[in-house]
């Protein structure tokens, strides 16, 4: 009985897992939420990297063409010609982003998750197919708020440069923040259409969402806070470009998706 005991003791140290229930259903159970923690974790890796690279993407991209903008829009001090604050991209990153995040990480678990095949335990986080949708993605997000900024240059001719930049800045920041919040309706799922993954099955996640609108939205409108943030009250042609410009990232995935192109590189 003691050596019984013995072995046993041997056999737990050298087991990877522990069955201390071999009901068949709790098995079932802890493969389904094993299951749902991986999945929830590239979700929020697939959204923090796609969102970092749209902030490395517009910035870049401004410094490469910025002779060309001062030219093109005939800003005379050059060194304004900046789409994005030190201040916008810090709250971006540790406000806007940070609230989603956490909210993906509970996630709840898609209905054909226990109809996959098991993964092979040699496959790393970063396949083909993550990397291509975090850099097509990424840089989706950072066209876009390039776009704002140069929109915002273009429909404000007769104004001061200072004012002009301001405008136009205004415009990147609302959409780099906004596009973002869009954009984790499209890591839930890369696959499905966000309107067939369940829009309102992740409560914590609407609330995320809305607080960090609520924040972004009180900079936008309160005059002190405004004052901090160098933006401009936008004028109201630019807001409905500021708009469609936020939706366009859930537009454009959705019809990747629809067309197989989101995931087509999973396949190799």
């Amino acid at each position: 009985m003691q050596w019984e005991r013995f072995g046993t003791d041997v056999a737990k140290e050298a087991a990877d897992v522990i069955l201390t229930d071999d009901n068949f259903a709790t098995i079932e159970l802890a493969v389904e939420e094993g299951r749902r923690i991986y999945d929830n974790i590239l979700k929020v890796i697939q959204f923090l990297l796609s969102s970092n690279i749209g902030e490395v993407v517009v910035l870049f991209l401004s410094v490469m063409l910025t002779p060309l903008f001062a030219n093109w829009f005939g800003v005379q001090d050059i060194s304004s010609i900046t789409p994005l604050l030190a201040i916008h991209i810090l709250w971006v990153n540790l406000v806007t982003d940070s609230l989603p995040a956490l909210a993906l990480a509970v996630d709840p678990a898609e209905d054909d998750i226990m109809n996959r095949k098991p993964r092979r335990n040699t496959k790393g986080i970063f396949t083909k197919g993550m990397v291509y949708r975090v850099i097509y993605q990424g840089t989706l997000i950072g066209i876009l708020t390039l776009l704002a900024f140069v929109l915002g240059l273009a429909t404000t001719e007769g104004m001061v440069d200072s004012e002009r930049i301001k405008i136009a800045q205004t415009m990147s920041f609302t959409v780099l923040a906004f596009s973002e919040l869009v954009h984790v309706f499209n890591v839930r799922n890369n696959e499905k259409s966000v309107f067939k993954t369940g829009l309102l099955n992740n409560k914590k996640l609407l609330f995320a969402i809305g607080a960090s609108s609520i924040l972004v939205l009180s900079i936008l409108f309160i005059p002190v806070l405004r004052e901090i943030f160098s933006i401009a009250v936008l004028p109201k042609e630019n807001i409905f470009e500021v708009i469609i410009l936020v939706f366009s990232p859930l537009v454009i995935v959705e019809i990747m998706k629809l067309f197989k192109i989101n995931t087509i590189k999973d396949k190799e």
